[in-house]
């Protein structure tokens, strides 16, 4: 009952990792367009894409911890297994779920770490301040929250707030933490087993 339990827990936490992957495939496509559209501005008019260069930054962030929950997954994150496959099964059970034990406490930390970050970078904001002219209204409000937010970039060409690729920082570590803890405490199933689990 509770692993039944654990699998439809860890199910859920994979289905929110596959829509992250989804969202960073999304970004990918987004900056080879931006790229496409520099690429051909340069060439055929003489006229850069402004802000090219912050964009490709702040999107490699977003997609490289957006789609780091689903390499862990799916099992395709980087690592020498050469040692593990010279040992007996469940010595190199126990040495994979180890390292994996290792790999939650190390993703936890830095997720631990990079929360102080978030909440800083979000402040900075003062989303549910009044701008120090007067309330304006609710947009007037929420445009000059963001003229105050803590900004990534060059002022004049283009600026973005640091707290979304903060927060993906620490969604992707932390989800990364939860998929290595499962597969510490959760034996590897067949998909139909998995598939009989989800289907009660």
């Amino acid at each position: 009952m509770i692993v039944s339990l654990l699998y439809r827990i860890r199910n859920l936490f994979i289905g929110v990792a596959v829509v992250a992957n989804v969202a960073g495939a999304l970004f990918i496509l987004a900056l080879v367009l931006m790229l496409s559209v520099d690429v051909i501005a340069r060439g055929v008019f003489n006229a850069p894409f402004r802000g090219i260069i912050e964009l490709v930054i702040f999107s490699l962030v977003l997609i490289v911890f957006l789609q780091l929950p689903d390499v862990v997954r799916s099992g395709r994150l980087t690592r020498s297994d050469g040692l593990m496959l010279m040992l007996p099964a469940r010595y190199s059970d126990f040495l994979s779920r180890a390292i994996d034990l290792l790999a939650a406490i190390f993703m936890a930390v830095a997720a631990y770490t990079v929360w102080p970050e978030v909440v800083r970078a979000f402040e900075s904001c003062r989303f549910f301040t009044a701008p120090l002219r007067g309330s304006g209204g609710f947009w007037a409000d929420l445009q000059a929250s963001f003229r105050r937010c803590d900004y990534f970039g060059t002022p004049g060409i283009l600026r973005a707030p640091w707290w979304p690729a903060k927060l993906a920082i620490f969604f992707g570590l932390s989800l990364s933490a939860i998929l290595f803890l499962f597969r510490v405490i959760l034996p590897e199933r067949k998909l139909s087993e998995e598939t009989l689990v989800s289907s009660k």
